[in-house]
């Protein structure tokens, strides 16, 4: 291990092995170890007997639910836009080989009580029940102008500068309802709060388009993507990769411990008694706790059922977001859904995961709106789990720290850290136009 590396990698959390991948394929020494003895850290992948011990201490699940290997349960579950930045990320280092990638197949919203489709086209936007007759005609030529909307072509922005005009701005040119804007900026715009109605528009009709062409690829159900097998199977995949491109990737390293010199830069890692030495340092919150702040905390539950949750099409595999004005929080609440179809949970098995970002200290009150929506679950298992920033100047200690995981069943905003952490660490921003056809994916029913 005492050798010198331009970058050490620690935890194996989905963005540390993304970042690993890229810095590799970018022809960099990467040195990747983790203090567990397996891949993910907090975003781990937990079959039936280890999700017992995590959350009842025992491996002793009941049998009824089918064999434990046979479960394969994210402990943060996030599907991927079809189009979106981490499949051209994927594509990008090529680690798409390694994945067999099957449509979502439903995109929902909770309304008034109720769940419906997200609607996200103009055809959609006539059909859906969410509207009443004449908000269908306003919310149609609304998703036909950004539709046509084409940056660089300016005969498409009916006049509106959107680097200029709000996202406010630009929805009261047509007249849309509160309703109608909740789920269009929460379950299509994918933003977490509403804080982007009073920023430029541009970011919002982007993020529309996103979903819309997402949705188009592989005419599905939605615009979501998801492995077979979870989640779990991306840090491996991404840790062959590495080694295709000769970087050296260590599990169950204890005491990981980051070595500074007298200016305050970190020069290595050591652990039991040997120190690899490093130009820059790429962690998770747990291994630099004191260069992190807490600024939140998610709570979640993590079921067990029987059955798709109600009122999804019977739908395999689902996100249903629960804007937050529905339910009078500050923040949404989002619901997962995936089934023995993507080879998660044995035959006939569905895992639901409900989340949101905390805002008391009693999860079983606080998710029960969506609970409530899931019908009967065989098992319910319930936790939180703290939210760090970082605090440190990479600058100065050439530390880069990504952000904890958010409430949000999609990868947008996880991405988004990555890429910029990439930036930070390289000093240039990642190309990504790639051929999207590269990353394909079934959509056959089971």
């Amino acid at each position: 291990m005492d050798e010198e590396y331009d970058v050490i990698v620690l935890g194996t959390g989905l963005k540390e092995c993304i970042l690993s991948g890229l810095l590799s394929v970018d022809g960099l020494k990467v040195l990747h170890m983790d203090k567990n003895d397996y891949y993910g850290g907090e975003s781990t992948s937990l079959n039936l007997n280890q999700l017992w011990k995590h959350f009842k201490g025992s491996d002793k699940p009941p049998e009824h639910l089918g064999p434990s290997r046979e479960f394969n349960v994210d402990m943060v579950p996030k599907f991927m836009m079809a189009n979106g930045a981490l499949v051209r990320v994927l594509i990008h280092t090529d680690v798409t080989k390694y994945l067999n990638f099957k449509v979502v197949d439903g995109s929902f919203v909770y309304n008034k009580g109720k769940i419906y489709k997200v609607p996200a086209t103009d055809v959609e936007a006539l059909k859906s029940p969410l509207m009443g007759l004449f908000e269908k005609r306003r919310a149609r030529k609304f998703f036909i102008y950004v539709q046509d909307f084409e940056e660089d072509d300016p005969k498409s922005h009916e006049g509106l500068d959107l680097h200029k005009v709000t996202a406010r701005e630009l929805i009261s040119k047509y007249g849309l309802e509160d309703d109608t804007i909740d789920f269009i900026g929460h379950a299509l715009a994918l933003y977490i709060d509403d804080k982007y109605l009073d920023e430029p528009a541009i970011d919002f009709v982007k993020r529309m388009k996103l979903y819309a062409e997402s949705l188009a690829r592989f005419n599905g159900g939605s615009p979501y993507i998801y492995p077979l097998y979870g989640l779990g199977e991306l840090p491996q995949a991404f840790a062959r990769l590495s080694a295709v491109y000769g970087g050296t990737y260590m599990l169950n390293k204890p005491q990981c411990k980051v070595e500074f010199d007298g200016s305050g830069k970190a020069i290595g890692v050591s652990s039991e008694g040997e120190t690899a030495k490093c130009k820059k340092v790429v962690c998770d919150p747990s291994y630099l706790p004191d260069k992190v702040k807490k600024v939140g905390k998610v709570a979640r539950a993590v079921c067990i059922m029987s059955h798709p949750i109600p009122d999804t099409n019977d739908s395999h595999s689902a996100q249903v977001i629960l804007p937050q004005k529905q339910l009078g929080r500050k923040s949404d609440m989002y619901l997962f859904c995936c089934s023995y179809a993507h080879n998660v949970a044995s035959k006939g098995k569905y895992i639901a995961f409900v989340t949101a970002e905390a805002e008391t200290d009693k999860p079983e009150e606080e998710l029960k709106p969506g609970i409530d929506l899931l019908g009967p679950v065989d098992e319910i298992f319930y936790d939180t789990f703290d939210r760090y920033v970082p605090t440190n100047n990479y600058e100065l200690d050439n530390c880069f720290i990504s952000t904890s995981y958010d409430a949000t069943t999609h990868f947008e905003s996880t991405v988004k850290d990555v890429l910029a952490m990439y930036s930070k660490i390289t000093g240039k921003a990642l190309d990504l136009s790639v051929d999207l056809s590269a990353a394909s994916a079934a959509t056959d029913q089971q």
